[in-house]
């Protein structure tokens, strides 16, 4: 999600009591993984925000649920040593 601004070990704040809209940034359960991409509604998609990661079409057999919106990230400058 670089192009987005999330960066590895940020810290997202995810509200769970949002409807998410298309284009938004969500958590998600894919197959049993959680996933943060944008969910393109119109097109059963899961787009990256990072040109190394290719986007996911959502099949009708894959397992998915929507988690949350990401309304908000923190950098993390230096992580702690827990």
């Amino acid at each position: 999600m670089r192009n987005i601004g999330i960066m590895d070990n940020d810290i997202l704040i995810v509200d769970r009591a949002y409807r998410y809209a298309h284009l938004d940034v969500v958590v998600a359960n894919y197959n049993g993984n959680f996933v943060c991409k944008i969910i393109d509604v119109k097109n059963r998609r899961l787009l990256s925000g990072n040109e190394c990661e290719a986007d996911i079409t959502i099949q009708e057999h894959d397992e998915f649920a929507i988690e949350g919106v990401v309304t908000r990230s923190i950098r993390l400058h230096k992580p702690s040593n827990l």
